[in-house]
C-alpha cells in the first residue's frame, strides 16, 4: 500500500469530519446547539464510535457523508447503533443518499438485536430531489413500523423537525427534546397563519414545553443537549438490546429486606387528602432511583422505569397530588403505551393503584374516554410479562378492574390495611343507595355518618376483596418493598401465551 493512497483515506476522512465546515459549525454553536459529531461523543463511550458510509454522496455529489452520519457505538459498555443528522451540510436535508444510510444502520440494528439512538436536526426533505427524497422517508417509516417491539428506538430532536419528518420520531419509542432549540410540527408558523389566521411562535406551535406537556408526543425535556443525551444513556441503563433479552441487571447496593417504616405514616387516612406517590415509589425501589418518563404530560399518572433487587420494573402508579389520582383521557393513553412498551421488552410491572376512577364530565365523555379507557385494559389484559400490584389506599369503580387487577389476569394483588375497594367511594355511595332515608330524617348528617361506617364495614375494605380471592395478601406498607422483591423473584421464569392470531386490534 502506497504511503499516497493511505494519506488520500487520511484527506479524505478528515474532510468528511469536518461536515459543512468551521464557519456552520460556530453558527451550530451560536445558536446553542452542538455539530452532529460533538453530539455523538456525548452520547457514547469514549473512542467506541464506528462510523459507516463515511464516503458516500448525494445526487449532486454534495459533502462527503452527505448530511447525516451513521455507525455504531456502545453506551456503558453495551452496543447501540446510532445516526445523527448534520445541519451543517445542506441543513441536515433528507434526500436519497441520506435516507439509504439511515436505513442501513437501522437494518443492521435490527439484524443484531440493539438499540438504535437517531438525533435529529434537519430542515426536512431535499426539494431539489423531488420525489426521492419522500421514497426515503417511506423507508425509514417502513423500517421503524418493523423495528417496533423488537429493539428499542429513541429520537432525540436537537433542532427542526417538520412535515413528514415528524413521523419518524412518532412511532418510536421515547422522544427528547430541549427547551428553545427543538421544534416538532407537521406546517410551520407561516403555513398556520396563511391557511387559519393564527399567529403562532415556532415554540409555542411546537417547542419543547408543548410537546412535553400538552400533546404528550415527547416523553423526556431537558434544558441543554448535555442533559438530553446523559438522559438518554441513564434510559438506555434500563432497557435490554432486544425482545428476546432481558433487561440489565445491577448489583444492588439496597437491602433487599429493608422495610421502609416511614410508610406506614406516608397515606393519609382520609380518603381525599393528596400526598405524593413519588415519595412513595422512593421508599420502595433500589436506593430511590426512579427514572420518570413522561412527567409533564398528564401527571395524574406516574410511570418509569427503577429497580428492585438489581432487577428493572416499570412503575405505574396514581399520583394523588394532581386531580386525585383519577384516570383521565391522556393519563389512560399515557399508561398503555408505556405499559405496552414494557410488555415489548420483558420488563415486569408494578402498578400502585390509588383511584377514585374515571374523571366524569362533558369534555372526557366527548373526548373519547371510553375508547381511551380500553386502551388501559387491553394494555394490561394483553401483558404478559409478570404483574404485581399494590392498593395503597382506594380503587373504586372501573378503575379497580383497570389498574392490573386479578381479573385482568394480574399475577399478584397485594393491598396496605386501609385500603378501599368498591364500586364507588363510601361517601357517594351511601347517597345513592340510601337517598331516601337520608331526605326523611331530621338529622342526615348523623345518620350519613353512620350509614357511611357500615358501608366501609361492610363494603369497602381490603378484606372483603381477600375473602374471595381477588387479593392475594394484605400487607404493612413497611414491608412493601421486600415483598415486591420476593414476589418478582418467584415470577422470574413466568410463561404465559395469547391465542394464536396476526395482531390484536387496540382501540386506537
Amino acid at each position: 500500500m502506497s504511503s499516497t493512497a493511505i494519506e488520500r483515506l487520511w484527506e479524505l476522512e478528515a474532510q468528511a469530519r469536518l461536515g459543512g465546515g468551521p464557519s456552520r459549525i460556530e453558527q451550530q454553536h451560536a445558536k446553542g446547539k452542538y455539530a452532529a459529531r460533538e453530539r455523538l461523543e456525548l452520547l457514547l463511550d469514549p473512542g467506541t464510535f464506528q462510523e459507516l458510509d463515511t464516503f458516500a454522496r448525494g445526487e449532486k455529489d454534495d459533502a462527503l457523508g452527505d448530511s447525516v452520519i451513521t455507525g455504531w457505538g456502545e453506551v456503558a459498555g453495551r452496543l447501540v447503533y446510532v445516526f445523527a443528522q448534520d445541519f451543517t451540510v445542506l441543513g441536515g436535508s433528507v434526500g436519497a443518499a441520506h435516507g439509504r444510510k439511515i436505513c442501513k444502520v437501522m437494518d443492521l440494528a435490527l439484524a443484531s438485536g440493539a438499540p438504535i439512538v437517531g438525533l435529529n436536526d434537519s430542515g426536512g426533505a431535499r426539494i431539489q430531489e423531488g420525489v426521492d427524497a419522500l421514497a426515503a422517508y417511506g423507508e425509514i417509516f417502513y423500517r421503524n413500523t418493523i423495528a417496533s417491539g423488537v429493539i428499542p428506538q429513541i429520537s432525540v430532536v436537537l433542532g427542526p423537525c417538520a412535515g413528514g419528518a415528524v413521523y419518524s420520531p412518532a412511532i418510536t419509542d421515547f422522544i427528547f427534546m430541549v427547551r428553545g432549540t427543538s421544534h416538532m410540527f407537521i406546517t410551520g408558523p407561516d403555513v398556520v397563519k396563511a391557511v387559519t389566521r393564527e399567529e403562532v411562535s415556532f415554540d409555542a406551535l411546537g417547542g419543547a414545553a408543548i410537546h412535553g406537556q400538552k400533546s404528550g408526543i415527547a416523553q423526556f425535556v431537558y434544558e441543554d443537549e448535555e442533559m438530553a443525551l446523559a438522559g438518554v444513556r441513564r434510559l438506555l441503563g434500563f432497557l435490554p438490546g432486544n425482545n428476546a433479552d432481558d433487561p440489565p441487571w445491577h448489583q444492588p447496593t439496597d437491602l433487599p429486606n429493608r422495610l421502609a417504616a416511614e410508610l406506614d405514616e406516608m397515606v393519609p387516612a382520609a380518603p381525599d387528602q393528596p400526598y405524593d406517590m413519588r415519595r412513595v415509589i422512593q421508599a420502595i425501589v433500589d436506593d430511590g432511583d426512579f427514572l420518570e418518563v413522561h412527567a409533564g404530560f398528564a401527571p395524574n399518572l406516574l410511570v418509569g422505569f427503577a429497580r428492585l433487587g438489581g432487577y428493572v420494573v416499570g412503575l405505574v402508579a396514581q399520583q394523588p397530588e394532581v386531580l386525585a389520582g383519577v384516570l383521565d383521557i391522556d393519563a389512560s393513553d399515557k399508561g398503555a403505551r408505556f405499559i405496552r412498551f414494557c410488555d415489548s421488552f420483558n420488563i415486569p410491572l408494578v402498578t400502585l393503584v390509588d383511584t377514585p376512577g374515571f374523571l366524569p364530565g362533558l369534555g372526557q365523555e366527548h373526548g373519547g374516554i371510553i375508547r381511551h379507557g380500553a386502551k388501559m385494559i387491553f394494555a394490561y389484559a394483553e401483558a404478559t410479562v409478570p404483574k404485581v400490584s399494590v392498593v395503597t389506599r382506594k380503587a373504586y369503580g372501573g378503575a379497580y378492574i383497570v389498574m392490573s387487577s386479578k381479573h385482568l389476569r394480574g399475577d399478584v394483588n397485594l393491598a396496605w390495611p386501609g385500603a378501599e375497594i368498591a364500586v364507588m367511594g363510601p361517601e357517594a355511595a351511601v347517597n345513592v343507595i340510601h337517598r331516601k332515608a337520608l331526605s326523611a330524617t331530621d338529622e342526615p348528617d348523623t345518620l350519613r355518618t353512620q350509614l357511611i361506617a357500615e358501608y366501609r364495614e361492610q363494603f369497602a375494605n381490603p378484606y372483603v376483596a381477600a375473602a374471595r380471592g381477588y387479593l392475594d395478601a394484605i400487607i404493612t406498607p413497611r414491608e412493601t418493598r421486600p415483598r415486591l422483591i420476593a414476589l418478582l423473584k418467584a415470577l422470574r421464569g413466568k410463561r404465559a401465551s395469547l391465542p394464536r392470531k396476526k395482531h390484536s386490534n387496540i382501540p386506537l
